[in-house]
């Protein structure tokens, strides 16, 4: 496994951060993503939030696209005794179209709000997140522990980033082609 405090270069411009569990990534990808775009990048893709009190899978969850701020729901309900992971692949699917627009409006950066159970299992934005990589979009995701092997295997080894904002910023300046002088300015 890749140490994420020391970030490898990898030939793709695709990085995931590692969620340990004592961040909140949903909350750094956003800012990361607010800040990028208040400097005049083209930042496309969707955030995670969670409208009700849980931060887990087991309250609603809505996907936000960064661009337009549309919503879609992504959780179901079923039921206060479940055990079961609350994501709806229906509204996965729905949301895909966010990554798949994305690709049509050269961004700069797409982000991807995570790599989870869904992709691991060949599902959820997996067609998406391949599509991005192959064309030499820059990506960030972020991955847990649970799935970060089968992250490794569907990248092929792409940069694995510690959670915190330096370490995206830092890997970001590396990767991103650098804004006009006069894109900048107008920021």
């Amino acid at each position: 496994m890749t140490n994420p405090e020391t970030p490898t270069e990898a030939v793709l411009p695709a990085a995931a951060i590692l969620n340990d569990g004592g961040t909140d990534v949903d909350a750094l990808l956003a800012r990361v993503a607010q800040q990028l775009r208040r400097a005049g990048r083209r930042v496309r893709g969707l955030v995670m939030t969670y409208p009700g009190e849980r931060t887990d899978c087991a309250g609603p969850m809505v996907m936000v696209d960064i661009d337009t701020r549309d919503e879609y729901l992504v959780s179901q309900s079923l039921g206060e005794g479940s055990t079961a992971c609350r994501a709806d692949p229906q509204g996965f699917a729905r949301a895909s179209q966010v990554l798949r627009r994305a690709l049509e409006e050269s961004p700069d950066l797409v982000i991807c709000n995570r790599f989870g159970g869904l992709e691991a299992e060949g599902g959820g934005f997996s067609a998406e997140l391949l599509e991005v990589m192959s064309r030499g979009v820059p990506l960030l995701t972020s991955v847990t522990l649970r799935h970060l092997d089968a992250w490794q295997r569907f990248s092929g080894g792409t940069n694995l980033l510690p959670p915190r904002e330096d370490a995206v910023l830092e890997w970001l300046d590396r990767t991103l082609t650098p804004l006009p002088s006069d894109a900048r300015a107008e920021a």
